[in-house]
């Protein structure tokens, strides 16, 4: 397993009148991040807000290329980010979930304490496929093939890439001390967009780069461990 300390490039927020960032996702302009009552549309040049949607925003955010789904309580809401109306509504697995992602015609739910997550069906809410971990989850993304989640136990997280079938940890970045993760969205590039729960902050983490199969290309972080 590849194992490093994250690399915080930014900082955006805390926002005015929001309590807590909760779920993240990336439209491939804007960064949106679920603040309880409210979706709020970020600029990630700037770190300048540049709309919110009047809904409930309790947990995990993803973004389908097309639409906006958020969890709310026990339900997956499919949201218009252009008219903010929600389209459709889907049940939520159940047990405290958290982290949204979207890849491959589906949704990817992590449940925080059940320690797992989910590849669910987007027009039914049918399980389709469940994953454990070993550690409480958080945000959930796809990059490049690969799935990422973030975990948050006590004062200690860290963003982990694992095997989609099995789980197992590929990869580790660890955050500092005291610094949370509540939401995971990648860019599609060299960074990701992590929640910071009741900081109210949404930060900006470097993706560390990957080596090709033939060893060569890009390069894995200096202090991490070849696996």
């Amino acid at each position: 397993m590849n194992r490093s300390a994250a690399e915080i490039i930014r900082e955006y927020g805390p926002f005015p009148g929001v309590d807590g960032v909760h779920g993240v996702t990336y439209d491939g302009q804007r960064v949106w991040f679920a603040a309880g009552d409210k979706l709020n549309a970020l600029d990630p040049a700037s770190g300048k807000t540049l709309r919110s949607i009047d809904v409930a925003a309790h947990a995990g955010t993803a973004f389908d290329g097309q639409h906006l789904f958020q969890i709310a309580e026990d339900r997956i809401q499919k949201i218009d980010p252009k008219t903010g109306r929600v389209l459709a509504t889907i049940p939520a697995p159940g047990g405290g979930d958290s982290g949204l992602a979207w890849a491959e015609g589906t949704l990817w739910v992590g449940q925080y304490r059940d320690r797992k997550i989910h590849q669910i069906d987007p027009q039914t809410g049918a399980i389709l496929r469940t994953i454990e971990s070993n550690r409480f989850v958080t945000g959930v993304t796809w990059v490049d093939g690969g799935l990422w989640h973030g975990t948050w136990e006590g004062d200690e997280c860290d963003l982990r890439r694992v095997d989609p079938r099995t789980g197992e940890v590929l990869e580790r970045l660890d955050m500092p001390p005291g610094v949370g993760v509540s939401g995971l969205e990648s860019d599609g590039g060299d960074q990701f967009f992590c929640g910071g729960g009741r900081s109210g902050k949404v930060r900006a983490v470097r993706r560390p780069k990957r080596v090709s199969a033939a060893g060569s290309g890009s390069e894995t972080p200096v202090d991490s461990t070849s696996k």
